[in-house]
């Protein structure tokens, strides 16, 4: 049996001010911080023995902060660029309700949800996903075969594909799937890594 802990990010300062964020590398805000501890008064109960972060330091700092409060150190750590954000290409930066009265809520909904139809010169879901879930099951997979207990602290949509994986959703489903900033969700996985047990901490 492993425990795999997702963690997404505390809010970050652009999450807060409604902007495409993607791969711009945005510190947290004061709120973010905050989740941050939150979360790591949650995760304080269960062993980790590696943590895999993307290169983003939303990501970087929302992991140190709740190690930190949960008073757990020395955590091996990897951190790869395969578990950043989605790539919103032109739209990073820029605020959504502008780029709505710009371009149409339809088109805004489009390039935010819809599962394959990527913003100008970024990804869509679906090529977010073809980065993640190879790097998820070369890297992350085998530390949990050695029944690792495994935290990866990363961002909405590169957590919507591992989640994706692990529920075996479809391409719909996946699409309203929400992941709350700085709520770690536990799975429990048997030694066939099947899912036993999957929840929201609180």
């Amino acid at each position: 049996m492993a425990y795999l802990i997702l963690l997404r990010h505390g809010e970050s300062a652009w999450n807060l001010e409604n902007r495409f964020t993607g791969w711009i590398d945005v510190d947290l805000s004061p709120k973010g911080e905050t989740e941050a501890i939150q979360a790591g008064q949650l995760i304080a109960p269960f062993p980790i023995d590696y943590l895999f972060t993307s290169v983003l330091k939303r990501a970087i700092r929302t992991a140190d902060i709740a190690l930190a409060t949960a008073h757990k150190t020395d955590i091996p750590t990897e951190r790869n660029e395969a578990l950043n954000e989605r790539h919103y290409g032109d739209l990073q930066g820029l605020n959504k309700d502008d780029i709505g009265r710009e371009y149409g809520m339809d088109q805004l909904k489009t390039w935010r949800r819809s599962y394959d139809v990527p913003p100008p010169n970024g990804e869509s879901l679906k090529m977010t996903q073809e980065r993640v879930l190879p790097y998820f099951h070369e890297h992350i997979i085998p530390k949990l075969r050695e029944g690792k207990n495994v935290m990866v602290t990363a961002h909405g949509n590169s957590l919507r594909a591992l989640v994706a994986e692990l529920d075996q959703l479809t391409k719909e489903e996946i699409l309203e799937l929400n992941i709350p900033t700085g709520r770690p969700i536990l799975y429990t996985l048997d030694s066939d890594l099947k899912v036993i047990d999957k929840r929201y901490l609180e």
